[in-house]
């Protein structure tokens, strides 16, 4: 299928009630989202298709999931960078931007919830992964993308990761300020780290070939944030062409005839955030002739080849799927997350809790 154009206030609940069983099957009873069946889980993805459950209102096994990642959370505040259950899948790394995730998957479960309880329990893994991260934080203001197994930073930053990361501080320090933490230098860290995204380019890609053929680093600047919304959509205009196949979707990498589901969508909230509506559905609308019968979608589709690749539908494809669309219709009160920088501040806290 394609041609699915959406608008505020029309999200397609029933047309995407597969796409949220589809995670749902594949969700294993201790709440870990593997990939697909019998696929490893990494810390990221599995976020990504637990905001898929909440915005499809599946909030309890969406807290299952948040629960399952705290209860396999390391006492430095990390995660290996994967999983298959109980068992240690990627033991070689812990990646920077997948720990910090955990921050921006649990605002965005209260934004949708209002549940501070949730919240509130959560806080212990939240404020552990994010004090893991910013150890790895530069004195330049960029983070070290991962450390090795045994510890040891690997010393280097990616564009792709640090603009996650931007995005997960905003989020931790609105959980820090709801709760009534005191975080102050969480502030500081984040400000040091958009001065280097935006000023230091030097700082990123030091020790391996650049990866700006990679759309995730033409883009993520502007998803995420550190880009006020003209630079934000200037970036995205200079390369369009590069990166866009019309009628299918954006390329993974500028020289590869391969255009991503989780990608395009990213670039659909991308759009948003740089203020180009009218972009953003006609991205979205070309996504769904990946869709297979069950609700998922395929990873991709290379076209040289005229084949889907690989043969995965994965479950963080399915959450960006549903990610989009609510950026789109406004279905969720998450639904700028991804689309608007908002710290919160004390006074607007403090009116709130007066008026509650």
């Amino acid at each position: 299928m394609s041609g699915l154009y959406l608008t505020r206030g029309l999200f397609p609940e029933e047309f995407l009630r597969p796409t949220v069983e589809f995670i749902l099957n594949v969700q294993q009873p201790s709440g870990e989202i593997p990939w697909f069946e019998s696929g490893y889980t990494d810390p990221w993805d599995h976020i990504e298709a637990a905001m898929g459950l909440t915005i499809g209102g599946e909030h309890e096994a969406a807290v299952r999931a948040y629960k399952w990642l705290a209860d396999a959370q390391l006492d430095d505040g990390s995660w290996w960078a994967s999983y298959r259950g109980d068992e240690i899948d990627n033991s070689k790394r812990r990646e920077t931007n997948f720990v910090a995730y955990i921050a921006t998957g649990v605002w965005h479960h209260y934004l949708v919830t209002e549940d501070r309880d949730f919240l509130r329990a959560l806080w212990p893994a939240v404020e552990s992964a994010i004090g893991f991260v910013l150890s790895l934080q530069t004195e330049h203001g960029e983070i070290h993308w991962a450390v090795d197994g045994d510890g040891k930073a690997k010393c280097d930053a990616l564009v792709t990761g640090c603009s996650s990361i931007y995005k997960s501080l905003e989020c931790a320090m609105n959980i820090a300020l709801t709760l009534g933490e005191e975080k102050p230098h969480w502030k500081e860290a984040r400000t040091g780290l958009g001065q280097a995204l935006r000023f230091k380019p030097e700082r990123f890609d030091r020790t391996w070939e650049s990866k700006a053929r990679y759309s995730m680093d033409w883009f993520y600047p502007v998803l995420a944030g550190v880009l006020p919304q003209a630079e934000g959509h200037a970036r995205l205009m200079a390369r369009w062409d590069e990166f866009i196949e019309t009628g299918l979707g954006c390329r993974c990498v500028s020289d590869e005839p391969w255009a991503t589901v989780a990608e395009s969508c990213e670039l659909v909230m991308a759009l948003l955030a740089a203020g180009d509506h009218a972009r953003a559905v006609e991205v979205y609308s070309w996504l769904h002739q990946w869709r297979a019968a069950d609700g998922s979608y395929w990873t991709g589709y290379q076209w040289v080849e005229d084949l889907l690749w690989p043969d995965e539908k994965p479950t963080w494809t399915a959450g960006a799927i549903l990610l989009a669309a609510d950026a789109l219709t406004h279905h969720t009160a998450a639904s700028e997350l991804f689309t608007r920088v908002k710290l919160l501040d004390v006074e607007s806290q403090d009116s709130q809790k007066r008026i509650n």
